[in-house]
């Protein structure tokens, strides 16, 4: 915990989905999902100092293009803990980007999960994990997930998480792209795409859940999937200039994150991961690329 005065600072994950296997759209209007979700050392940071009400400021990558009324998932995020626990004061919240804004890596949920945790000290509530992910449930499908971190298949609507075992750790370099991609258009996209197909259960096989517990990179470059990224490439055709190029460096696999825009390599190892982002780097097919490593904790104190 970083304590200055009262405040009290929490941080939480990116995520990539290696598998993302998409179901037909229901009733509801969502999609059945089967996800392997993977936490990647990518992370927002909250800073909650007491307050008479709730407010949100943001600083750092794409601070411009976030929300900062009662729309913000961070500010949700204390109203849903406040009224939960019966808090009648308020809080003020500092947000710190560093993961790609409406790039695929949920970095709008990772600041909800890191307000949770704060707020629930800042607020000496004391609340266990369990009460917090179901606070997180209701917040958006990826919000569980960045709570909890590591690797976990997720199903219904992503919410519902299973622990997955992993045998080591990954090396990945995240290619931000110029622009963004709105994730329900990504799945109207998909739904257009599959128009007059028979769209079965999604499912996730048994062969990456070898491969992570293996730490077999190159097993799991070949079991990894994304429903998505086929309309993500329709919608921004450039994506697959980037795809194309990783692998032209030596990526074991290229994906696009969740629903695009961002686009994630696996590398054989952390040089080999450094020198494929240098080399997508300078053929200038995204904004910027990095190194980052998988799994990763979920949202905790600092």
């Amino acid at each position: 915990m970083d304590v200055e005065g009262a405040q009290v600072l929490a941080r939480a994950p990116a995520k990539i989905n290696l598998v993302l296997s998409v179901g037909p759209l229901r009733a509801d209007g969502h999609h059945e999902l089967a996800s392997v979700f993977h936490a990647l050392d990518l992370y927002d940071e909250v800073v909650a100092y007491p307050a008479e009400e709730i407010s949100v400021a943001v600083r750092g990558l794409h601070s411009d293009r976030v929300p900062v009324d009662d729309t913000n998932l961070a500010s949700r995020a204390a109203a849903v803990l406040a009224d939960y626990a019966g808090v009648r004061t308020g809080v003020q919240l500092d947000v710190r980007k560093r993961i790609p804004v409406a790039g695929g890596l949920a970095g709008g949920s990772a600041d909800a999960a890191a307000t949770l945790v704060a707020c629930d000290a800042l607020w000496d509530l004391g609340l266990g994990r369990g009460e917090l992910a179901m606070l997180a449930a209701r917040l958006g499908s990826d919000v569980p997930f960045a709570l909890a971190g590591g690797t976990s298949l997720g199903t219904g609507r992503g919410e519902q998480l299973t622990a997955v075992m992993v045998g080591g750790t990954f090396q990945w370099v995240v290619a931000m792209a110029r622009g963004g991609l709105s994730t329900p258009e990504v799945y109207a996209e998909l739904d257009r795409l599959r128009a007059g197909e028979t769209v079965g259960r999604p499912t996730v096989g048994h062969d990456v859940f070898a491969a992570l517990r293996a730490g077999d990179p190159v097993a799991l470059g070949a079991s990894m999937h994304n429903d998505l990224q086929e309309a993500a490439c329709s919608l921004l055709p450039s994506l697959r200039t980037t795809l194309d190029t990783g692998m032209d460096f030596g990526a074991v696999a290229a994906i696009v994150s969740g629903s695009g825009p961002t686009c994630v390599f696996l590398g054989r190892d952390s040089e080999h991961a450094e020198d494929l982002a240098a080399g997508l780097a300078a053929s200038e097919v995204c904004a910027d690329a990095w190194v980052v490593t998988g799994p990763a904790p979920g949202a905790r104190l600092v």
